[in-house]
């Protein structure tokens, strides 16, 4: 597969850079406020315009600050995609005109070796036209003017694009290490639990913004990774606090897209804070992932500064079984983000997982299994009527799905189905995976029960 050209998209903030990004890649993936800063990390999209591919990144607005503060790393994140990338989309506001900052973010541009293109955005009516004459003496030749959010220009984006991708040189065909799809890895939790942290050891780089403030994190961040030779896509995601607490509308629109990202995942890892413990919180998040018929682990974080591990260890255990009775056993894993500790357990775990949740069992071994837990316990006889099971079958994978027939299999109690799902999961090799049961009956509601 070879590599497709990188175009990044580089602007102070709020001139809609998330906006031409959704616009180009076709899906909302950014999101979009009016506020300023609302993009903290680099985010990144296949394109396709007119016959044409690229990888596309949206950047965090560029700002002049100190390189220790949250806009410098932020600004830091900016320099480094324009390093990757084969040609940067500069965007300025044409209605606003240009600013101080624009002029900055030109100069430091025209420092680089890598080709820009000049783009007016918002130039819809005759309001940009004086915006877009000054623009000229930024020295990057004529602006395209368009307008993102209406896909007003998008033609004449391309037509400079496709000169610098055409000029560039034919890669080489990159070997895929493993014919499997990617592993699609979700990191959630609370704010500042470590997910950004432990994202940054992964990939060996600061690919990801950190820091002591919470809420760095907005949207929800796609990277791909390799773990020994296995493709994986990391998703970093919003921290999710008690939604009394989420007032802000940018932080609902960050926690929206982080439930988002767990449905487009494979695998959900929730991180939890030794330092804090286990918190009602956390058990929503987790039962939402299993709601969600996603697998899940467990990575209690900072166990390198955590006091009373075993006790602490042996306590969420306990409160994870007892608060998600539906799957009991979930994988529980102690690691640091900061030192890397345990990060192979994690992935090992996460792989065999993603095994467990894609399993398939032959209709002949599943229904040997399922005569032999109905003899040793027969169903339920309510009202002295017997309720006969004929048969299962596995409808579907990922999450595992059977379909239960027989007769009267609507009165068949609760705990009954609960104790075929926990024979499924522990005889079958499924695991601590979220698992459904459906139950259905002859098509023919009167159908008696000659037995």
């Amino acid at each position: 597969m070879a590599r497709l050209p990188v175009i990044a998209i580089v602007g102070r903030p709020n001139v809609g850079k998330s906006t031409l990004f959704n616009r180009l890649v076709g899906k909302k993936l950014a999101l979009v406020d009016d506020r300023p800063g609302v993009t903290r990390d680099r985010r990144e999209g296949d394109a396709h315009m007119f016959g044409c591919d690229f990888r596309l990144i949206d950047t965090a607005g560029y700002e002049e600050d100190d390189p220790q503060s949250l806009p410098g790393r932020m600004r830091a994140q900016t320099e480094r995609a324009v390093a990757d990338a084969d040609a940067v989309l500069f965007l300025f506001d044409a209605r606003a005109g240009l600013t101080p900052l624009d002029e900055e973010i030109a100069r430091w541009l025209r420092s680089s070796a890598t080709p820009i293109i000049l783009v007016g955005n918002k130039a819809e009516g005759r309001a940009a036209e004086p915006g877009l004459y000054e623009s000229y003496g930024l020295g990057f030749g004529d602006p395209v003017a368009i307008s993102a959010e209406h896909g007003e220009g998008m033609a004449d984006i391309f037509q400079p694009l496709r000169a610098i991708i055409d000029a560039l040189p034919e890669a080489d065909d990159e070997l895929e290490e493993d014919g499997d799809h990617p592993l699609k890895l979700a990191i959630v939790g609370r704010p500042n639990a470590g997910k950004s942290t432990l994202i940054n050891k992964m990939l060996s780089e600061e690919r990801l913004i950190t820091g002591p403030e919470a809420g760095i994190t907005r949207d929800s961040i796609a990277i791909p990774w390799q773990w020994q030779g296995k493709p994986v896509e990391l998703i970093d995601t919003a921290g999710m606090r008690k939604r009394a607490k989420v007032q802000d509308k940018l932080e609902k629109l960050s926690v929206a897209d982080g439930l988002h990202a767990v449905d487009f995942a494979e695998v959900v890892v929730l991180m939890l804070d030794a330092t804090l413990g286990l918190e009602a919180q956390d058990l929503k998040i987790a039962d939402n992932v299993l709601q969600e018929g996603r697998a899940l682990i467990i990575a209690i974080n900072k166990w390198d500064i955590a006091e009373d591990r075993k006790g602490l260890f042996e306590g969420i255990s306990k409160a994870l079984d007892e608060g998600l009775a539906q799957v009991r056993g979930v994988r529980l894993i102690a690691i640091s983000a900061k030192t890397g500790k345990g990060t192979d357990e994690l992935m090992e775990a996460a792989f065999a997982v993603r095994d467990a949740w894609s399993r398939r069992v032959s209709t002949g071994e599943l229904n040997r299994w399922f005569r032999g837990a109905i003899e040793r316990n027969p169903p339920p006889a309510p009202g002295g009527r017997r309720i006969k099971l004929r048969y299962i079958t596995q409808a579907r994978t990922r999450p595992p799905s059977f379909v239960l027939f027989g007769t009267r299999v609507d009165q068949l109690p609760q705990s009954y189905q609960r104790y075929l799902l926990n024979g499924i999961r522990k005889d079958l090799g499924f695991g601590a995976v979220p698992v459904r049961l459906n139950v259905r009956a002859p098509k023919n509601p009167f159908t008696a029960d000659s037995e």
